[in-house]
């Protein structure tokens, strides 16, 4: 089987989000995928399989981190939508059927892959006891997020206390089902990008995912009622960085980005 590595949001090499990549027949047992994903070590790896003509989604789409199944994930899917594209395996649009629902995912003129996910809610709740210690900063919102993502939206006073964070990772497990999502609003709003934010995932596995596709479909509605336009553009990261580019459409989301495979191989498995 050819396995392949790819940075999402970002069009330079060993930059933006890596994610690996499998494309199968069909899937094997669950046991055999959460085994290759903990061998490739990344915070996804993806595996996709082409479905019959004539239903709703061309490809079935599973991601899974070193340790479990996730329901959603951006980057990795933007991984595997590139890799569709750039072998010539698909073209145009592709719908893939994931636990999430109906995701699609098009191959822009200028390089790029535009995705089409669902929009989450966002339901402000109070500061989770112990998160500003373990966080090291002081929090001015917490928002929980949809059913399939399952973050703590984090908004912190400004974009240096972001960069700067150091958090206490063993202390941020069990403050939410699945990630803290820390952003603020951009130091310049003239700049190149609107608001940044990163992400933390000590319970699946992740201390810090770089580039989180999935939780912008949460920032892109937050940050878009704050500056009251549906086009945005964030930066996530800390020592790897990337920028996504989010389209709010109701209870649709856009996100686009570039990716590039950096490594390709056989598993031998």
């Amino acid at each position: 089987m050819r396995i392949r590595i790819v940075d999402a949001f970002t069009d330079q090499p060993f930059s933006g989000n890596p994610a690996g990549v499998l494309l199968l027949d069909s899937f094997p047992d669950d046991t055999w995928l959460q085994k290759v994903a903990a061998e490739v070590n990344l915070s996804e790896t993806a595996f996709a399989h082409p479905l019959p003509p004539g239903g709703e989604a061309d490809w079935a789409l599973r991601w899974f981190t070193p340790a479990t199944e996730v329901d959603m994930c951006g980057h990795a899917t933007l991984a595997t939508a590139h890799v569709l594209h750039s072998t010539g395996t698909a073209g145009g649009a592709v719908r893939f059927a994931a636990r999430c629902g109906v995701l699609g995912a098009t191959a822009e003129a200028d390089g790029t892959i535009t995705m089409d996910f669902p929009t989450s809610s966002l339901t402000p709740v109070a500061v989770p006891v112990g998160l500003e210690k373990a966080l090291g900063a002081e929090v001015l919102a917490v928002h929980d997020t949809a059913e399939h993502i399952g973050d703590l939206v984090v908004e912190l006073r400004d974009e240096s206390t972001v960069r700067a964070l150091a958090p206490d990772f063993a202390a941020l497990k069990g403050l939410s089902s699945r990630g803290i999502i820390v952003t603020a609003a951009a130091a310049r709003p003239d700049g190149e990008y609107d608001f940044v934010s990163r992400g933390f995932f000590p319970g699946v596995g992740i201390d810090e995912d770089p580039v989180t596709g999935s939780a912008h479909t949460a920032l892109a509605p937050y940050w878009s009622a704050r500056f009251g336009r549906d086009d945005l553009v964030g930066f996530q990261g800390g020592a790897r960085t990337g920028i996504v580019r989010t389209r709010l459409r109701g209870d649709r989301t856009l996100l686009n980005g570039h990716a590039v495979t950096v490594v390709e191989g056989e598993l031998h498995a």
